[in-house]
């Protein structure tokens, strides 16, 4: 079966195109090498990718003729990628009150100051 077809009848890409578009640039790997969407993927074979949030790594378990549900799609790869990184607790410099309006002009500096932005020399 070729990758392209594999990565999106199991759900890890939206559209096939998308899956064909990361292949030909080079973004997918099956054993740590490149390969085209001609690729004929086989079970017990890793497929990593880098992801819009982590890199992702998957195990070909089984081959699917055609695109499924969700529940029955898992169940054709095993995911050894790491957890979705949580994002950072954002700083509460500069938070206002709820209402106050829109800082003013000193205001505002006084917030780029404390979050490390540069404010310029005027």
């Amino acid at each position: 079966m070729r990758i392209d077809v594999w990565l999106w009848a199991v759900r890890l890409f939206k559209a096939r195109t998308a899956s064909a578009a990361a292949l030909r640039a080079g973004r997918v790997k099956v054993g740590g090498q490149v390969v085209k969407a001609s690729y004929q993927v086989r079970p017990g074979d890793v497929v990593t990718w880098r992801d819009a949030l982590r890199p992702r790594e998957v195990v070909v378990i089984a081959l699917l003729p055609k695109r499924v549900g969700a529940p029955e799609a898992v169940k054709a790869y095993d995911d050894l990628s790491p957890p979705i990184p949580r994002r950072e607790r954002q700083l509460e410099v500069g938070v206002r009150d709820r209402g106050t309006g829109r800082p003013t002009k000193r205001e505002r500096r006084e917030i780029d100051r404390l979050r490390g932005r540069s404010t310029g020399d005027w």
